[in-house]
């Protein structure tokens, strides 16, 4: 599945609209990266720029926008409100979806080390990205900022990390890292009191609230025996909070700044401000989300509310959306759409006409067409896709089965593998497709001199190796959805033991055609070693397929024939 990440750099420009284009055009001219916001502020004198894509495209882009930024910034005359030690001031990759924060880092290193090494600009890593406890604090890094850059560089416990221990007057340093998505969430309450609102917002937020002598309002913060105010922290982590009056709304509301959602999440706060709300005589009518989110944070958020009611997990991405809007009641103040709020589907192209996006009419008329994609490939992996959904549909059925309750955990945990599997799956019918047109592309190139020849023979290879990969991929995942299948036809809901046994038909008739796939695209290949390896493989899965459906059909005959 595709890796997404978010960049957001820091521009010290903030005031020349002229010179912030010129270093966004850079980042746009890069191929898969989507630029998302670009947000100036003439006080500050600062830009900060919102971008998304796969890794490798996203760190292209924030090299060209960095290099840009140094040659049109000159920070010996820079002034603003905000800290800053460099033209780009801080660099940071947050990971968006299929990809770990550890894995984001490297990426971090990796554009940290060419920036340090092509542009000879002092790089610091911070946070996840840090080399160092101390550097993980962007702060550390920063101190002194730009007039005590020079004696900073002359000290060799803050040598950079990547990059000359030299002073530019002119570009300054910049400081690279990986950290967590931060979401702007807002509480909705039924008071007009901000005062009220603000209260929950102490009783939320990390920083909790001091404690006061007296009046625990106006009275004095107590203080501890080396003179340090005493606070008492809140209830939930990584997250800062404040209490307002929204005069558009006529309502108070937390204002809520979620810093780590893998520490505290958007449901998470939620829960626990409604509790605190209630505690003090006041009700949550529903919640507000600024900005953006990661897919991620709203299929949890339905997925925690479903298991509140003790109901399978499993269902599809939408339904999930849907129950976390209305669970969190994203859509009290205004209508909420996930398409306008949701990163990844913010990056899907309008012009990319997907096959799993089609009618079930569309997408048989388009087979059946003179045109050579979709073919067999795409088929087996939607043939597949089919066969686990049949095998989720009885599992969701099975959790909902009357005198079945205290079994929903163990069938909701199988649907929900299988709304993986066949999301994984449904990837496939389009990643085939795909596969097929890069061997066109890469036959269609020229072939004039001998290092046109060259290149063009490499890549016809290479694409004919993921033509190979793309459906050998089908008949693993196809294989894996036997045990779900196998399951339900064991101890699922008796009522649909046909439907999973035409499931188990699906998904050996996808093996066996994506097994053929692999064969033809396979002619021709140079990489003998890799062929005979995945054809052997594939071999096995063909035979495990046979037995796993002749072994399913049995059961399925003789619990149909009484």
């Amino acid at each position: 599945m595709k890796q997404l990440i978010e960049c957001v750099p820091n521009f010290s420009e903030g005031r020349d609209m002229g010179v912030i284009k010129t270093i966004t055009d850079e980042i746009e001219k890069v191929a898969g990266v989507r630029l998302l916001d670009v947000d100036p502020g003439a006080a500050t004198n600062r830009t900060v720029v919102t971008l998304v894509g796969e890794p490798d495209a996203v760190i292209e882009a924030a090299f060209r926008a960095i290099k840009k930024a140094s040659e049109v910034i000159d920070m010996s005359r820079h002034h603003g409100e905000h800290p800053r030690f460099g033209a780009t001031d801080v660099c940071p990759l947050v990971p968006i979806s299929n990809i770990t924060m550890e894995e984001t880092a490297v990426f971090a290193h990796k554009l940290a080390e060419r920036v340090g090494r092509e542009l000879a600009i002092p790089v610091y890593c911070y946070e996840n990205a840090a080399l160092s406890e101390e550097r993980r604090n962007l702060a550390n890094c920063r101190s002194g900022e730009y007039e005590g850059l020079p004696k900073k560089l002359e000290d060799p416990h803050w040598k950079p990390d990547f990059g000359p221990a030299v002073f530019n007057a002119h570009t300054g340093a910049v400081a690279i890292g990986a950290r967590d998505f931060l979401v702007a969430y807002n509480i909705n309450l039924n008071t007009t009191s901000t005062r009220r609102a603000n209260a929950v917002a102490f009783d939320i937020r990390e920083k909790g609230r001091p404690v006061r002598e007296g009046n625990p309002i106006t009275g004095k913060i107590r203080k501890d025996g080396h003179g340090k105010e005493i606070w008492t922290p809140g209830a939930l982590k990584a997250c800062k909070a404040i209490g307002w009056f929204i005069e558009e709304y006529g309502i108070a509301q937390v204002s809520i700044n979620l810093t780590n959602i893998s520490v505290t999440s958007v449901h998470e706060a939620f829960e626990v401000s409604c509790q605190k709300a209630m505690e003090r005589g006041m009700r949550v009518t529903g919640s507000e989300l600024v900005g953006l989110v990661p897919k991620k944070a709203l299929t949890d958020a339905g997925k925690y509310f479903l298991r509140k009611q003790q109901r399978s997990v499993g269902i599809s991405e939408d339904q999930l959306i849907m129950i976390a809007v209305k669970s969190l009641g994203l859509d009290d103040l205004k209508p909420f759409n996930p398409g306008e709020k949701i990163i990844e589907y913010l990056l899907d192209d309008p012009k990319d006409k997907k096959l799993v996006g089609m009618t079930v009419e569309g997408f048989t008329n388009e087979t059946a067409s003179e045109s050579a994609a979709p073919g067999g490939g795409s088929v087996s992996a939607y043939v597949a896709a089919l066969g686990v959904s049949l095998g989720t549909m009885v599992a969701n059925l099975s959790s909902h089965k009357s005198g079945w309750d205290e079994r929903w955990e163990e069938f909701s945990a199988w649907a929900e593998k299988g709304q993986k599997l066949k999301d994984e799956l449904l990837f496939l019918v389009d990643e085939d497709t795909r596969a097929f047109n890069k061997i066109m592309d890469a036959f269609g190139l020229p072939k004039g001199s001998e290092d046109e020849k060259h290149a063009r023979t490499a890549a016809i290879q290479d694409a004919t190796r993921y033509a190979i990969e793309v459906p050998f991929r089908t008949m693993q995942k196809a294989c894996e959805s036997f045990d779900i299948i196998r399951a339900m036809v064991d101890s699922g809901n008796p009522n649909s033991v046909t439907d999973a046994g035409v499931g188990a038909l699906c998904i050996r008739t996808a093996v066996m055609g994506a097994y053929l796939n692999v064969k033809v695209n396979g002619a021709g290949f140079k990489d003998i070693d890799f062929l005979n390896t995945i054809l052997q493989q594939a071999e096995e899965l063909v035979s495990r397929a046979r037995a796993a459906e002749e072994a399913i059909l049995e059961t399925v005959i003789q619990k149909i024939s009484g």
